[in-house]
């Protein structure tokens, strides 16, 4: 007799031996969604460095999840327009979300002088705090300590991710002014 139909016969529901039954096709993977999302990546160099430290941290991370049955899934999102940023509710660029939650809750901007060139304007753009030292693009270690926090860290944040989603949205000056410099600069 097998051990696992000797636990069956002794009333007992926990699998000591390992033969229980399973499907590889029906255990359903964990899933990690990261968004960036960015104002431009021809121009501005913020966005363009937060795209490069993005893609090196997941790489460094990839092999490890994908061996723990998580799967990592990237949404690059261009903000270009007004109707976009309020969707997803847009508050500075370049942004980082993991399962929708910004992995830098206080959005703190300084001038962008990429942008400015780009919008004919003075832009601000996400200044990335970590470690109490202020970053113009994210280390690539503040982007890992997110994905491994969200991943292994406390799971009691659905309160917090509702009041999130109920908290009003305003899009905020710094994007009106880009997104209206460049609709003129088209104009032009």
């Amino acid at each position: 007799m097998r051990c696992c139909e000797t636990q069956a016969n002794n009333n007992c529901c926990i699998p000591i031996c390992g033969c229980e039954e399973q499907n590889n096709d029906v255990v359903k993977k964990k899933k990690i969604v990261i968004d960036f999302m960015y104002l431009d990546l021809s121009v501005c160099d913020r966005c363009q460095g937060t795209e490069d430290s993005l893609e090196e941290a997941i790489a460094e991370v990839k092999r490890v999840l994908e061996l723990t049955g998580i799967e990592v899934v990237v949404n690059k999102i261009h903000i270009d327009s007004e109707g976009k940023a309020i969707q997803y509710r847009f508050v500075s660029s370049p942004t980082i979300r993991i399962n929708g939650k910004d992995i830098q809750l206080e959005a703190k901007e300084s001038l962008c002088e990429s942008c400015g060139d780009l919008c004919g304007d003075e832009v601000d753009c996400r200044v990335w705090i970590y470690n109490g030292k202020e970053y113009n693009v994210p280390p690539k270690a503040m982007i890992i300590d997110a994905i491994l926090r969200e991943i292994y860290g406390n799971k009691d944040s659905s309160d917090n991710d509702e009041n999130i989603k109920e908290q009003k949205y305003e899009l905020p000056e710094n994007l009106k002014k880009f997104f209206e410099s460049m609709r003129q600069k088209g104009k032009k």
